[in-house]
C-alpha cells in the first residue's frame, strides 16, 4: 500500500490511533473473557457470543469488534495499492472499505480453521462452531470480493471482440452490460425480497448445535451487495465514459507487480 491519503486527509492520523486503540481494547476484553472461562468458571461460550442476552461484557466485546473492524476498514481504505485503479467517486471509497473488510475476514477464517485443527487433532476437543463460522464469514467474503472486483474493473471480461470495436460501440456494449446488471438486480429483488424480509424478521438460523443466523444474514447481504454492485457498475460507466480506448494483449504482464514480488522474495531483476 502507498502512504498518500486517498480521502481521509488530516483525519488519517487520528483514524490510525483510533484503530489501534480499538484493537487494543478488543484484545483486552477478549483476554478477560478467556481468563474468565479458564480460571474463574465463567459460563461464556461461543453460543453466548452469538446470543449475549444479559452478559454485559459480551455485549461490550461485540460492539468493540464491530467498531474495530469499521475503523480498520476506514483506515486501510485510505491508501491505494500499486496495482489498484484510481478512485473516481464516493462509491469507490465505500467499495474499498468493504473490500478491506473482506480482506480482514479472510485472515479471520484462516485463524478460525487453524484453531479448529489444533483443537481437534492436538487436544481432541473439536468445536461445534468453527466450520459454521467459516461458512458464515466466507459467504460475506465472496459477496464483498465481487463488489471490490467490480470497482477495480478486474471482473472477468472477454476482450477478443471488444478490442476490435470502435469507441462508440465499446460504450454501447458497456451500457448494455450495466443495463443487464440492473435487470438482474431488479429480478433478484422481485423474486427474493419477500423471502429475505421474512427470514430477516424471524432471524432464521442454520438449525445446528451452534445455530447461527446464516440464512437470514447472508440472504439479506446478497440483495444489498448486488445492489451496490449495480451502483458501482453505473459509477464505472460514468467515470470511464470519456476515457480513450484501451487494448488488452493476451500475454499482458504487470511488470510493477512482478517487481514487488521480487522485492518481497529478496531477489533482484537478475534472479
Amino acid at each position: 500500500m502507498g502512504e498518500q491519503s486517498l480521502w481521509l486527509g488530516p483525519l488519517r492520523r487520528p483514524m490510525r490511533f483510533l484503530m489501534i486503540g480499538l484493537i487494543a481494547a478488543l484484545g483486552l476484553v477478549w483476554l478477560w473473557l478467556v481468563i474468565g472461562v479458564l480460571l474463574l468458571g465463567s459460563d461464556v461460550s461461543m453460543s453466548t457470543i452469538l446470543r449475549p442476552g444479559d452478559h454485559t461484557i459480551v455485549r461490550v466485546f461485540l460492539w468493540l469488534l464491530l467498531a474495530a473492524c469499521l475503523a480498520t476498514g476506514l483506515y486501510l481504505s485510505d491508501t491505494r495499492g500499486a496495482i489498484e485503479v484510481e478512485v473516481t467517486g464516493p462509491l469507490d471509497i465505500l467499495s474499498l472499505i468493504l473490500g478491506r473488510l473482506a480482506m480482514i475476514a479472510v485472515a479471520v477464517v484462516v485463524g478460525v480453521m487453524f484453531y479448529e485443527v489444533v483443537a481437534r487433532y492436538v487436544f481432541f476437543r473439536p468445536t461445534l462452531w468453527a466450520n459454521e463460522m467459516s461458512l458464515w464469514i466466507a459467504g460475506f467474503v465472496f459477496l464483498l470480493a465481487g463488489l471490490y472486483a467490480m470497482q477495480q474493473r478486474s471482473h472477468i471480461r472477454i476482450y477478443v471482440i471488444y478490442d476490435l470495436m470502435p469507441r462508440w460501440a465499446q460504450k454501447l456494449a458497456d451500457t448494455v452490460t450495466v443495463v443487464l446488471i440492473w435487470v438482474f438486480f431488479a429480478s433478484l429483488v422481485w423474486g427474493g425480497y419477500n423471502e429475505v424480509l421474512a427470514k430477516l424478521m424471524r432471524m432464521e438460523t442454520f438449525g445446528t448445535a451452534w445455530d447461527p443466523p446464516i440464512p437470514s444474514t447472508v440472504k439479506t447481504a446478497i440483495l444489498a451487495v448486488i445492489g451496490l454492485v449495480a451502483l458501482q457498475a453505473t459509477s464505472n460507466l460514468i467515470a470511464d465514459w470519456h476515457k480513450a480506448p484501451e487494448h488488452h494483449a493476451g500475454d499482458e504482464v504487470d511488470e510493477q507487480e512482478i517487481e514487488h514480488i521480487r522485492k518481497a522474495l529478496g531477489t533482484d531483476g537478475n534472479g
